[in-house]
């Protein structure tokens, strides 16, 4: 079944138990502080489902109708399929929305691949874990994920002491129904606009972590779970012409904290095995298509950052300067690598599990280390390039409200073949992107939304054929003796 935009509206008013600092929100499609994000993924749902998009956004199977992301490819066709559904989702949102729906439902697509491996882990996981697959596709879930512990949490000895609780989600205990959880889970990115979110963990477990190795499905509206926000960036956006992006992408962040919440069994993936807790996305294709996305998702972005320079430079008026077009043709050049890279990901797929195909995991590794590596540097070019543009404008648009100033403001403001009105509206989208608030929150998150700089080196470390490297080296060292001379 496709979602509608208003069928994913509505199942956001299902009594969950949103916070901001001590407020609790009733209605997450209504506050100030949510609500036209909420129409943001609302408008993917309804986008992917148009007639334009409906043959490639999503496939038949069962006499069913199920979004792409859902597809478990077995041919290159799949994969080219599913890159262009990531990339329409993407370009909708400009790649701002990092969590889209897309995301983790990718995840789960690449570990119902592999239901053997949960057999092996305890039985019948494998059989929750293609019913869940089923069950989200049937149903056209939004699923966040929160798979890292509180930083605080990371270092268990420091908790070891009578009197203290530790702070990171665990199981504590279970019954012939299932197992019950405490605790905390970071970073919930989207659990505000999602349906469910996937318990685990993207960071290695020592062995006696065995009850935080719990990996799970949990409704987000199941009694004593809280979510609680970051401070969300739209409630605090002037206008959608002062924060075009802040208005309408802030996908948000929050902690999501577990208490006393009762999970069944069917619903449990993994238990009391720390180190398959982890394993499980990198044995499977699971990491890598979650990941294939976040790549597509950073491109689209680059591509709007792109065009932001080039836009910048021509209100500036200096595009005819060599230095300036050697700037732009760094970017430019930049842009269609990581694209290639992206593009290279289908041409060289490979076989992780029998009967179906996966991309490129050594092209997606390389990949999503330039992008956590040189978004900043990225960031910093376009800086230079404005200048003090965004601090020679007014405060906010309301200048235009007055006439007297709105006279005086198109007289100093503006530029030959540019409005002072238009001048500003660039320059307010530039800095939403670069500079604001919004833009801080998105420079954090480009750094480490895979993880530690040293986890993503170390994915391309793991998956380099060294072998082949080293034979490189063999084949001139075997070829001659030592103390040979002519």
């Amino acid at each position: 079944m496709l979602k509608s935009g208003n069928d994913y509206l509505e199942s956001l008013r299902d009594g969950r138990r949103v916070f901001i600092g001590n407020e609790q929100v009733d209605d997450v499609t209504e506050h100030p502080a949510f609500r036209n994000a909420a129409q943001s993924f609302a408008m993917i749902y309804d986008l992917k489902s148009a007639p334009e998009n409906r043959d490639v956004m999503s496939f038949e199977e069962d006499g069913d109708r199920f979004s792409t992301y859902f597809l478990m490819p077995r041919t290159q066709d799949d994969l080219e399929k599913r890159m262009e559904t990531h990339r329409r989702i993407a370009e909708w949102s400009h790649g701002l929305l990092g969590r889209s729906p897309d995301h983790v439902s990718s995840f789960v697509t690449g570990l119902a691949m592999k239901p053997a491996m949960f057999e092996e882990i305890g039985t019948g996981f494998g059989t929750n874990i293609v019913n869940y697959y089923k069950y989200m596709r049937a149903n056209d879930i939004f699923a966040c994920y929160t798979v890292l512990p509180p930083q605080g949490a990371r270092k268990p000895e420091l908790y070891e002491r009578e009197g203290m609780t530790v702070p990171t989600l665990r199981v504590t205990d279970e019954d012939d129904n299932g197992v019950t959880l405490n605790g905390m889970k970071m970073l919930g990115t989207s659990a505000i606009f999602s349906n469910e979110t996937w318990v685990g963990n993207l960071l290695p477990l020592a062995p006696n972590q065995e009850k935080e190795s719990i990996t799970c499905a949990v409704p987000l509206n199941d009694p004593g779970v809280s979510i609680w926000s970051r401070k969300p960036l739209e409630k605090y956006a002037v206008s959608e012409f002062d924060n075009p992006l802040s208005w309408r992408f802030d996908e948000s962040d929050a902690m999501v904290i577990f208490e006393d919440v009762k999970v069944s069994w069917e619903k449990v993936f993994v238990h009391d095995n720390a180190e398959m807790s982890r394993g499980i996305y990198v044995q499977s294709p699971s990491h890598s298509m979650g990941n294939h996305q976040s790549n597509i998702r950073f491109l689209e972005k680059l591509k709007l950052i792109v065009g932001i320079a080039h836009k910048i430079v021509e209100a500036n008026g200096v595009g005819h300067i060599p230095a300036v077009q050697g700037v732009l043709g760094e970017l430019a050049a930049q842009q269609a690598a990581l694209e290639a890279i992206i593009q290279g990901q289908l041409q060289q797929p490979e076989v992780l599990v029998d009967g179906y195909i996966n991309i490129n995991r050594r092209y997606m590794y390389a990949a999503l280390h330039w992008c956590t590596t040189n978004y900043s540097k990225i960031c910093d070019v376009i800086r230079d390039l404005m200048g003090g543009g965004p601090f020679q404008m007014p405060a906010d648009i309301s200048v235009v409200d007055n006439p007297a100033m709105k006279e005086t403001f198109e007289k100093y403001w503006s530029v030959p073949g540019q409005t002072a009105t238009d001048r500003m509206k660039l320059y307010k989208l530039a800095w939403d992107l670069i500079g604001s608030e919004f833009a801080g929150r998105h420079l954090q998150y480009e750094r480490f939304y895979a993880g530690p700089s040293f986890v993503v080196t170390n994915y391309s470390f793991l998956n380099a054929p060294w072998d082949a490297f080293d034979g490189l080296v063999d084949d001139i060292l075997d070829g001659y003796e030592a103390g040979e001379t002519s």
